[in-house]
């Protein structure tokens, strides 16, 4: 429920978040737990979510489009998730060992997700990534990933690659070199990555026939969601997946974003193609830390036959396959109601910040699939890769964020945002009145056409 002093544009100052927030710079590097939640320009510490609302220790509310970096499909606290995992918790914490609800959560991934022959589950997609690249290694016999600049494969030293490059060290647009994105990093790593511009046919083309029998596997987000939200061109991913194929590479699709979320079966659904392997997590097990590998039976069986390891104490930890089963069993059962609800409400949300731009003379471009799309401040009519991203007004961004969080609104800091099944025409009516508000801020004179 909104809460109505927010929603009257009056709000609590954030003390006990500025107290929590001296302590944690005491105990914490930076003050936090992740890099993501680095800079953030007040001290929002959070007491509770349910639904698409967070409430923060000072009692203020937030209508929430951040979701825990998108995996709340259902909404924070979904009741069917709350009840199974209160279940399985009085039942055992950590097996170490088989059990049914595993093998119920795989059944359900390989009914819902066209390419997946087999599973194996992780924790964070970070491991799964990683995983899938030794699987296509161990396939392929070849050493060598291609990876998309401005796509994001986790925090590892051998995906952290070319993510935000500054683009004066990145190379040349259509041959990018790989450029760490962290001190401290294993360098040697970078000397396997081939990285390729997102969207130009052309020049994935010349960099595959390159290094055609040095690939392994080729990598991306089929929707990439870590820079903006820029979908693949009209048949971009049909022709990678053909010269992938042909080149005897494999091609893994990074679903850790797009599963679950754009349809039932993700990406592979929604664009109609499918890969060799996909990886998974956030959206699967609605909250918990579940991740997963799925593929094609071929490349999945040389973990079966013990030619490629695959380990892990928490993987199919029983909570969260707990989790999982509720989560994927709601979106299975629902589905046919719950994804067209979301795009009709992100399509009503997207037209609206439309309209209040337009009305304040602020140039934003709003584009996505609708159950996550990414708003850009700039006059390109398109973003179609990381170039055109890094060429948008991003210190523009980071003040809109700044500018909706104090008034109740919660997106990602880079302009993504989530949709729920849990927001309401409500929400989406009152957000839009509030970008509204803060567009016609002075803070945004300088934007104006």
């Amino acid at each position: 429920m909104t809460n109505p002093t927010v929603a009257a544009g009056t709000r609590t100052p954030l003390r006990r978040g500025a107290e929590l927030a001296a302590r944690a710079s005491r105990v914490l590097p930076a003050g936090v737990s992740s890099d993501a939640r680095r800079g953030l320009p007040e001290p929002v510490y959070v007491d509770h979510a349910a639904g698409a609302h967070l409430t923060d220790v000072d009692g203020n509310d937030y209508i929430d489009y951040v979701l825990g970096q998108g995996p709340m499909i259902l909404g924070h606290s979904a009741p069917e998730v709350v009840e199974a995992v209160t279940r399985q918790v009085a039942r055992g914490q950590a097996y170490a060992g088989q059990h049914a609800l595993e093998i119920e959560a795989a059944e359900l991934v390989q009914a819902m997700v066209p390419g997946a022959d087999l599973v194996r589950f992780n924790t964070v997609g970070s491991e799964a990534v990683i995983g899938a690249w030794r699987l296509a290694r161990g396939l392929t016999g070849r050493q060598k990933i291609l990876k998309f600049e401005g796509h994001y494969h986790g925090w590892l030293d051998a995906a952290l690659w070319s993510l935000h490059p500054p683009v004066d060290a990145a190379g040349p647009r259509q041959a990018p070199v790989p450029v760490p994105a962290s001190g401290g990093q294993q360098a040697s790593a970078g000397a396997d990555l081939v990285v390729a511009p997102w969207n130009d046919l052309d020049a994935f083309t010349a960099l595959l026939a390159a290094h055609r029998d040095e690939i392994a596997a080729v990598v991306m987000e089929p929707l990439l969601c870590n820079t903006g939200c820029i979908s693949p061109a009209p048949g971009f991913l049909e022709a990678v997946r053909e010269q992938t194929s042909a080149a005897g590479a494999l091609l893994v699709f990074d679903e850790v974003i797009t599963g679950f979320r754009l349809a039932r079966g993700g990406a592979q659904e929604w664009f109609g193609v499918v890969p060799d392997l996909a990886v998974y997590g956030k959206a699967i097990a609605g909250g918990l830390p579940v991740a997963a590998i799925a593929g094609r039976a071929e490349v999945m069986d040389q973990i079966t036959a013990g030619t490629v390891g695959h380990a892990g104490t928490f993987n199919s930890n029983p909570i969260g396959m707990a989790a999982t089963v509720a989560t994927l069993g709601r979106l299975q059962r629902d589905g046919d109601e719950l994804y067209p609800r979301l795009r009709t409400l992100g399509g009503r949300l997207m037209a609206g910040l439309r309209d209040v731009a337009a009305a304040a003379g602020v140039p934003m471009l709003v584009d996505g699939p609708g159950p996550v799309f990414q708003t850009y401040l700039t006059s390109a009519d398109a973003v179609r890769d990381y170039r055109d991203f890094a060429a948008t007004d991003r210190a523009g961004m980071a003040r809109l964020h700044a500018g909706l969080l104090r008034r109740g609104i919660n997106i990602v800091p880079r302009g993504l945002w989530f949709l729920s099944a849990a927001h309401t025409e409500a929400d989406i009516d009152h957000t839009v009145e509030v970008v509204a508000d803060v567009l016609r801020d002075g803070e945004f004179d300088d934007l104006r056409r």
